[in-house]
């Protein structure tokens, strides 16, 4: 689309939580396609494959055609001039979060001066949720199944509990 809006949501998703989906489809409403950009971090020792979080979010997301998840590694500048995007989409689930991202965001307009950041706000219901306290659940048993899409919570069970026999 010319002129199109295009933004990015980038981060790990490891797994994707309902926080993440609802900043998602939120961002829709400000955006005409937004890229879930699934990172590669080189400091961090992912529970799933960066394939498997693509295709996590791909079943989490349904069929909403403005949604294009891919992966990535490098700088995520150099990506969203690759994708065409103008505005980088990050979440805020608390004041501790704020000093990281803004640092992440003045780097990123030092990188590249067009491209903006936006902050957004969980929703108060998705506020608590992050992927680190998800996995932490999951692996001592819990009940996950209102934090994550189901197919989410199916692969947590099983790469945490093994495959069922």
């Amino acid at each position: 689309m010319p002129n199109s809006r295009v933004a990015i949501y980038a981060g790990s998703f490891d797994p994707i939580t309902r926080g993440h989906e609802d900043l998602m489809h939120r961002s829709l409403e400000y955006v005409d396609r937004l890229v879930v950009a699934v990172a590669t971090n080189s400091s961090k020792t992912p529970l799933f494959t960066s394939d498997e979080r693509v295709a996590l979010i791909r079943s989490s997301l349904g069929d909403e055609p403005r949604f294009e998840v891919r992966s990535f590694d490098g700088l995520l500048v150099d990506f969203a001039k690759s994708v065409g995007a103008s505005l980088l989409i990050r979440g805020l689930r608390a004041v501790s979060d704020f000093e990281y991202e803004y640092q992440m965001a003045l780097m990123n307009r030092h990188l590249s001066p067009r491209l903006e950041t936006v902050f957004m706000m969980p929703s108060l219901d998705t506020t608590y949720i992050s992927a680190s306290m998800v996995r932490e659940v999951a692996r001592y048993g819990g009940d996950v199944h209102d934090l994550v899409h189901p197919s989410v919570e199916r692969a947590l069970k099983e790469r945490i509990t093994g495959p069922k026999r």
